[in-house]
């Protein structure tokens, strides 16, 4: 079996951090704000520091499920397609007696962690690779969503979103604080619950964790099931922020939900890795991003960093398992 160490919180002694990838990470980010910030003015203000925290939180949510499912050896190509469905499904819920909105947004979540949990179902009982299920699911999802709203965009007129999208509390967007408690929460469960440990052992050996007494099936159900639910978290926030869903406003959140996985130093064959690390790498993401929209390059640029940024750390990660 591989070494699942990992399972713990790192050791915080200097020469540990210096070899943690979460601190580095975070050392990057850091770094570049920084330079960043003497090179363009206004760059490292308050203002737009905090904007970035506020996009980054919508990568991170959607992160928090992607690394649960990575760690324990799987992948999720459903999130973009999970963060439309909730951004597009709860304007076309709404209630008229439901003044707050809320019952909306439950049912919507509902919805989503119900999408992830048929995720579930198809790669534990119908032995269906990850890859292929979670494709085949968010193709069809795209296919319902097109029907339904078309190339049309659909405004929400919801109390609570647009509390979540506008809301300051002592001035931190309330975004950034739903994105600080759901990490919080995800780093305990990972790192501090009986779930979070047999996440590492199902993603190091699930040979070795189904004789052990591990329930391969209900654990690989429950954490697709995690994953449509922060997906679908990630997309009422979207909702909230731009005040109207349409089809595709999740696309790109899939290939930066996977890269702040792996830019975090979570191995993308499973088994090692943190969310503490997928947190750094979220924001770095953004922070990549915008800068390259102040120099005026292109969405394709954008893409075209990504996608590279993607292969370097899955060729990183395939070396790092072979030393294990």
């Amino acid at each position: 079996m591989k070494d699942v160490k990992s399972t713990r919180f790192p050791a915080w002694r200097p020469a540990a951090l210096l070899r943690n990838r979460a601190f580095l990470t975070f050392l990057i980010v850091a770094l570049v704000w920084i330079v960043a910030g003497i090179a363009k003015p206004g760059f490292g203000s308050y203002g737009h520091l905090r904007y970035l925290l506020e996009l980054a939180a919508v990568i991170g949510l959607v992160a928090i499920g992607q690394t649960y499912v990575v760690i324990a050896g799987g992948i999720d190509l459903s999130v973009g397609a999970i963060v439309t469905v909730s951004a597009v499904g709860v304007p076309l819920v709404a209630l008229s007696g439901d003044g707050s909105g809320a019952l909306a947004v439950l049912f919507i979540l509902a919805a989503a962690t119900g999408i992830g949990l048929l995720n579930g179902l198809g790669v534990a009982y119908l032995r269906i690779h990850p890859m292929i299920m979670t494709l085949a699911m968010a193709t069809f999802l795209q296919g319902v969503l097109i029907l339904i709203a078309g190339g049309t965009a659909i405004s929400a007129q919801n109390p609570l979103l647009a509390w979540l999208g506008n809301a300051r509390v002592i001035g931190i967007p309330a975004g950034v604080i739903l994105w600080a408690l759901a990490s919080a929460i995800a780093l305990f469960v990972l790192h501090a619950t009986p779930f979070g440990a047999r996440l590492f052992a199902l993603g190091a050996n699930p040979v070795a964790s189904a004789l052990s007494g591990v329930n391969v099936r209900t654990s690989t159900m429950a954490v697709y099931a995690v994953s449509g639910l922060t997906a679908g978290l990630a997309g009422v926030l979207v909702l909230g922020m731009n005040g109207q869903g349409y089809v595709g406003i999740g696309d790109p959140y899939l290939l930066a939900s996977i890269a702040a996985v792996v830019l975090g130093g979570t191995s993308i064959l499973g088994g090692s890795g943190t969310y503490a690390g997928t947190i750094p790498g979220a924001i770095l993401l953004v922070t990549i991003t915008a800068l390259i929209t102040v120099v005026n390059a292109s969405a394709g640029w954008r893409s075209i960093l990504f996608g590279t940024l993607i292969l370097l750390l899955l060729l990183l990660s395939g070396r790092d398992s072979q030393r294990r």
